[in-house]
């Protein structure tokens, strides 16, 4: 069987690109590359500083006001894996330097857990490996 190399890209859907990339580029900075920007479809891009690529995309289907939820049939959640547990540390401080809301560092017996939502609900993770794993 062949072997995956890693992540290549995230492409979340979102109510309001324009309003998101503003979220997305506080909590992981950046640089945005514009995609597509045609009636119904938007596309703006994040290129994080270490190289990772968000996509944020609004569909001109999308209800106003509607809502991630995990209980609906698709995503659950999105986790950035860390190098350890202090790295997830760091990540908390700098929620907390831009003032996006937590759950605090939550130890648990596969490692350790950051928590936090973006605009539009969708559930975000640092994450760290406990030693040894």
């Amino acid at each position: 069987m062949p072997s995956i190399q890693g992540t290549s890209h995230l492409a979340l859907t979102v109510t309001d690109p324009r309003a998101s990339i503003e979220w997305y580029e506080k909590v992981f900075g950046g640089a945005r590359v514009p995609m597509t920007d045609e009636p119904g479809h938007l596309v703006i891009g994040l290129l994080t500083p270490d190289g990772f690529f968000i996509g944020l995309q609004g569909h001109g289907a999308t209800e106003k006001g509607d809502r991630f939820s995990e209980f609906r049939v698709g995503l659950d959640h999105v986790a950035f894996r860390c190098a350890d547990r202090a790295a997830v540390e760091e990540w908390a401080k700098h929620l907390d330097e831009v003032g996006v809301e937590h759950s605090g560092l939550k130890d648990v017996p596969y490692g350790t857990v950051l928590t936090f939502r973006d605009p539009d609900n969708i559930q975000l993770e640092f994450y760290s490996v406990p030693p040894g794993a």
